[in-house]
């Protein structure tokens, strides 16, 4: 059952509210869409594939292959011929780009290339974060606003590059363990040919199949709890491969740490101003980032509940 594909260029066409209901379908549904014909040139998205993969071979492979803490416990469980499987650990390599993090420095033209990309899939978030808006009845700008804690431009936006070596033994360790995601909205750009994600639908694992040249679209933890749960994030992970490098590229508009995140007031209150049953706390995303970083791998209802009362609590201390 392969997830959505929406044609992006449609949205401003005669086809707009057909266009307006498959994102809200796959948002509300799915948690999980592809977007093909978005806007960003075919030729950027080929210079990306090539910077990228040129970054890991000669930046990334070799560490990868020779020091890396899964390759070495995978060839200590084989030499053992151990059942045990790799617990605890991803077959990943991933390192983060953000506006003030160190970029890979011997790839030529990788960093002029990401940084082009990196702002074209800054405007294409901003652009979904309205469709959205507008899908559940929020004013224009609102989940923007709410991500930048206020006005201005306080909003995390990072870039998680990651590759999955083929791997000798898949049955023994996961590319991605299972996870939701914590932020806001996830644009990923992954490989067209080597496949390996799969999403949790209705119970069992769905490929996210591959096809070129789309972006895929999954919405995380904060974007439900904004909506109140109308759009869920959904668990996600990566299976290893025999055969092939997987290229992920996963960019995270994310909130301000210092951002106050709840569930928006026009979801939570009808017409006539009853309140609707509330199923999120109100709560700063950097506090829920610290339970997020020990939790994980770990089902998100417990996340949601561990930052139940902090913000309340520091009201208090606030005041006195």
């Amino acid at each position: 059952m392969p997830i959505p594909v929406i044609d992006f260029s449609k949205l401003n066409g005669e086809q707009r509210a057909q266009t307006m209901a498959q994102i809200a379908n796959g948002c509300e549904e799915w948690g999980f869409f592809q977007l093909v014909n978005h806007g960003i040139p075919v030729e950027l998205l080929e210079r990306v594939k090539k910077v990228s993969t040129e970054c890991y071979k000669l930046e990334r492979e070799e560490h990868f292959f020779k020091d890396s803490a899964p390759v070495k416990l995978l060839k200590e469980l084989v030499h053992k011929k151990s059942e045990d499987k790799v617990d605890n650990m991803d077959w990943e390599d991933v390192f983060l780009l953000s506006d003030d993090n160190e970029w890979p420095p011997k790839t030529a033209g990788f960093k002029e290339t990401m940084t082009e990309y990196r702002a074209e899939l800054k405007k294409l978030a901003e652009k979904l974060m309205e469709v959205m808006d507008e899908n559940l009845g929020l004013p224009k700008g609102c989940i923007k606003k709410a991500f930048n804690g206020g006005e201005g431009e306080k909003a995390f936006f990072g870039t998680k590059v990651s590759h999955y070596p083929p791997c000798p033994h898949p049955e023994m360790v996961t590319g991605l363990r299972a996870h939701t995601d914590a932020g806001g909205i996830i644009l990923l750009f992954q490989d067209d040919e080597v496949g390996g994600l799969e999403i949790l639908k209705d119970g069992k694992w769905t490929d996210v199949q591959p096809l070129r040249n789309s972006i895929v679209i999954n919405t995380g933890d904060q974007i439900e709890v904004l909506s109140n749960g109308r759009y869920k994030s959904v668990w996600h992970r990566v299976q290893a491969m025999p055969n092939g490098t997987r290229r992920s590229i996963a960019s995270f508009y994310n909130p301000s740490f210092n951002a106050t995140i709840e569930p928006a007031t026009q979801l939570v209150e009808k017409d006539n101003k009853e309140v609707k049953q509330v199923g999120y706390p109100k709560f700063i995303f950097g506090d829920y980032m610290s339970v997020y970083t020990e939790q994980k791998f770990l089902p998100k209802e417990p996340r949601f509940e561990a930052v139940r009362g902090v913000y309340d609590e520091k009201d208090l201390i606030f005041s006195v």
